[in-house]
């Protein structure tokens, strides 16, 4: 299916405060974000004409900016208002929503003490990340020749733009070589997460195994998959994971709220099975940001 360009589709976006025509909403050539990835983002989920989880997101957005030392300037409340009125405005219903922080164009070098401060907020229509095919019978995914950084050494609970340079890196290598996504280990081997997605595996018992998220972000979505399977009364087990113990899990999936939840059906020469569990926690996610259960 064709997909309109970015940049050339219609309706407005949230910038600056102001309602600026989609394709009106310029940014300098020699912006600091551009060039020195002084940028922050988020992503998030329109269900049914709502943001699930709005809070937790500019939440998060404000914690980022902070820690790449920028001011953000509005309080969380606009920011939550200003998401709300563009989804309204763009009529969105089921899509996604991008707010995006950058430094501008005043100083153009490594120092940006007097940047002005850019935001700006964006939402359209949009569908299942993977194939919906796919997601039935389970995605595969390669590992990546690229790691995540120490902890360290980048600001690795931050939703910055310079993080994902190498998830691009790793997502193309791995679609180069017919994967769907790319797994990341971490700085010392461990089983880190997908290139925007954390990841669990099902054990032999039916106890999940997720990563500890000390060096990537604890995502949104990995945080209520916890909390769902717990309320089922599945185990959830958060320690470093070793690539070879995936030969012993028999279920493997991602998410995220791009992913929602993903099943997983191969990783490098590791197998894993679409199984009951899985499809009863995506089914059980799916009723939760729709509002069929209780919060």
């Amino acid at each position: 299916m064709e997909t309109i360009p970015y940049d050339k589709r219609s309706g407005k976006i949230w910038f600056n405060s102001e309602l600026v025509d989609w394709q009106n909403t310029k940014i300098h050539l020699l912006s600091h974000g551009l060039h020195y990835a002084s940028c922050v983002f988020e992503g998030e989920r329109v269900y049914d004409g709502e943001i699930f989880k709005l809070e937790e997101h500019t939440k998060r957005l404000f914690h980022s900016a902070k820690r790449m030392g920028i001011k953000i300037p509005y309080n969380q409340k606009e920011i939550n208002n200003a998401s709300k009125e563009i989804i309204a405005v763009q009529k969105v219903k089921n899509g996604y929503v991008r707010p995006v922080v950058w430094r501008g164009s005043e100083m153009m070098a490594i120092s940006a003490q007097k940047n002005k401060i850019h935001v700006a907020i964006a939402s359209w229509e949009w569908g299942s990340y993977f194939d919906p095919k796919l997601k039935l019978k389970g995605i595969k995914l390669n590992i990546s020749s690229w790691r995540r950084p120490s902890p360290n050494s980048v600001p690795w609970d931050t939703k910055a733009s310079g993080l994902y340079m190498i998830c691009t890196l790793s997502k193309h290598e791995a679609e180069s070589k017919g994967f769907e996504d790319s797994l990341m280990l971490d700085h010392e081997g461990n089983i880190a997460e997908a290139t925007g997605a954390n990841i669990f595996f099902k054990d032999n018992s039916g106890s999940l195994h997720t990563p500890i998220p000390d060096s990537f972000l604890d995502g949104i979505t990995r945080r209520c998959i916890i909390e769902i399977a717990k309320s089922k009364g599945i185990k959830i087990i958060e320690r470093k994971i070793k690539p070879e113990e995936m030969s012993s899990f028999v279920g493997c999936f991602l998410t995220g709220t791009a992913a929602e939840v993903t099943p997983v059906s191969q990783i490098d020469k590791f197998n894993f099975k679409v199984c009951d569990l899985i499809k009863n926690l995506s089914e059980s996610y799916q009723n939760l940001v729709r509002k069929k259960v209780a919060a």
